[in-house]
């Protein structure tokens, strides 16, 4: 993990989804981190996401695999510890659809996800804490969009082949590319 970042938001090929360089300080007790400044986001360009819930995924294992889904809400995603590989395909109907991006996390990275953009992440250190501020709250009756972490349209390059990660059975039966119904926008 770098220290000393200047906080700035990147641009990326999916429309919206933006990655952020997050000022990390650290010393000899470990390191401390804003990882939502409302007022300097804003000032950087990055909608008021205004989140209702925190969520907060542990794993245990290197190689956890989990996506690819697309919520009906934005995301504000960091890791507390750990570091992943993230992947995020743009499911929204229009001309991007399909469109893959991917970027490690460490915890001087975050990521802001659209609704409609399908997220996905694979752990590369033991004891991840992977975190995740949205701006609507779960229900059962929540409209997701998903699509297989193995689809040969997307290609994820996963660093870890998915036959040797841990992946849900459910997440292993999602469609493919061809089988999504574009998220209308």
């Amino acid at each position: 993990m770098e220290y000393g970042k200047t906080l700035a938001v990147r641009a990326t090929p999916i429309p919206g989804l933006t990655v952020i360089d997050i000022p990390v300080h650290g010393d000899n007790r470990g390191w401390f981190k804003e990882n939502w400044q409302r007022a300097k986001l804003l000032d950087l360009g990055l909608p008021d996401l205004g989140p209702v819930q925190n969520n907060i995924s542990f794993n245990r294992s290197v190689g956890t695999t989990r996506g690819i889904h697309a919520e009906p809400w934005d995301k504000f995603i960091s890791v507390a510890t750990g570091r992943v590989f993230g992947a995020w395909v743009d499911l929204r109907a229009g001309d991007g659809f399909g469109t893959v991006f991917t970027t490690e996390i460490d915890p001087a990275t975050a990521i802001f996800v659209p609704r409609g953009v399908g997220n996905a992440f694979q752990t590369l250190e033991p004891d991840t804490a992977y975190t995740y501020l949205v701006n609507d709250h779960w229900t059962p009756n929540a409209e997701y969009t998903f699509l297989n972490l193995a689809d040969e349209t997307v290609a994820v390059p996963w660093p870890i082949a998915l036959e040797d990660a841990e992946l849900s059975e459910k997440d292993r039966q999602h469609p493919r590319l061809a089988g999504v119904t574009p998220v209308a926008t």
